[in-house]
């Protein structure tokens, strides 16, 4: 019999705020965190904005010699999953170290890291490299230094799948759960990649919006889309067993009752042109759960604003909910936030565990006029306030990655 886990605690980073409650605030105003690109100088580049996350001051998290350790990605790691500690209450003196774990993705790991040793190398020879190069460049230094910080000695790894990286960590952590191999663990997705290689590499790959306007450069679903805005940050949740959220008085958000995990088996870059491997993510995601397409109210959609991810999720919705997918109401975080690639599902989900809480979808900002074949309801011109029963959160990434979260509103 599998156990039933509980979301316990919630943290994030992000272009729209550092804190959970600083970035739900500004998703309800419609807040959009993209501008130009300040990490760098971009005379020479095609993309000229992107979202980053502001006046992000590591000592505030972290012992000054921990976070000359990390890099970027890491320290948002470390600061959303003690965000997500101190919200849960969670306190690992009183608990056993070994069934507390940490499953938390990166995409990509550290860049600048690679960018900087490569300068090295080529100016002052191999023998000058940083010897700590390789322990702050690979991308399962997220979930190492959170596991250091806050003391976690149970299963600690990280899902890198791309795009999907954060969804699937935090669905590995389901399981984990529901299975017997932990009691509590956080999970979640980070990512800090606004840099020259960065840029140029999705620049190249023609992933990217070369749009100079804020507000109509990340327009997820618009029929005048034509690339994702590159965002950073990172989202850590903390995932409980039931009863030991209950034993300990723990404050429930929400319940994680679905996981689905498919490949399109397709193409590096795109989705399956009909929508069938998200779909089917989603319908297992149901399955798990025991729910009807009818019983789903909202989905926070991947929505990257690229003509393809858009085009062929719309398929994938109408495909896994028939008619009930009329109703949907559906929206996309990365209209104000940009896309934070291994980090997205995490603060993508952390914003839908907030829909729900709230009764209320953030507006699809930027989104102006739909494309004729994405004509479903993505909460354009105005957020919509409702109650929230069930809700979805979907990763796509490169390689055929496709993930689905199905969250339900705390009930005894």
């Amino acid at each position: 019999m599998k156990r039933r886990v509980v979301i316990t605690g919630l943290g994030a980073v992000t272009p729209i705020g550092n804190t959970v409650e600083e970035f739900w605030a500004n998703a309800k105003a419609g807040t959009v965190g993209i501008g130009e690109i300040t990490k760098f100088d971009t005379t020479d580049y095609k993309v000229k904005i992107a979202a980053e996350v502001k006046d992000f001051v590591p000592k505030e998290h972290m012992d000054f010699k921990a976070a000359k350790r990390m890099e970027t990605f890491s320290q948002y790691a470390v600061a959303a999953a003690k965000e997500a500690c101190a919200d849960a209450g969670f306190e690992i003196e009183k608990e056993d170290a070994y069934r507390c774990g940490v499953i938390i993705g990166s995409g990509i790991g550290s860049l600048q890291q690679v960018e900087r040793q490569y300068t090295v190398i080529q100016e002052k020879g191999p023998g000058r490299v940083n010897p700590m190069m390789v322990p702050m460049m690979i991308s399962n230094m997220a979930a190492g230094n959170v596991s250091i910080q806050l003391g976690l000695k149970g299963k600690c790894t990280n899902v890198v799948t791309a795009c999907a990286s954060g969804t699937n960590c935090i669905g590995d952590a389901l399981r984990a759960i529901q299975y017997g191999d932990a009691e509590v663990m956080f999970a979640g997705g980070t990512e800090s990649c606004i840099c020259p290689t960065g840029v140029a590499g999705f620049t190249a790959l023609t992933a990217l919006t070369t749009s100079e306007n804020p507000m109509r450069a990340s327009i997820p679903f618009d029929k005048e889309r034509n690339g994702f805005v590159l965002g950073e940050g990172a989202g850590v949740v903390v995932l409980e067993e039931l009863e030991h959220a209950k034993a300990r008085g723990a404050k429930i958000y929400a319940e994680l009752v679905g996981y689905g995990s498919t490949g399109d088996a397709f193409h590096i870059t795109s989705p399956a042109e009909d929508g069938s491997g998200a779909a089917k993510a989603m319908e297992f995601a149901m399955e798990e759960a025991g729910v009807r397409p009818e019983d789903v109210q909202y989905i926070n959609a991947h929505g990257t604003s690229t003509h393809h991810n858009d085009l062929f999720e719309t398929y994938a919705i109408k495909r896994a909910f028939g008619e009930a997918a009329e109703k949907l109401v559906i929206n996309s975080t990365k209209s104000m936030i940009g896309h934070l690639l291994g980090a997205a599902g995490a603060v993508e989900c952390v914003a839908t565990v907030k829909a729900i809480e709230d009764g209320f979808v953030h507006q699809t900002m930027g989104t102006v006029e739909t494309d004729e074949e994405c004509n479903l309801n993505y909460a354009v011109g105005a957020p919509v306030e409702m109650d929230i029963r069930y809700a979805m959160s979907n990763s796509l990434g490169f390689g055929g990655h496709n993930a689905t979260l199905l969250i339900k509103k705390w009930e005894e």
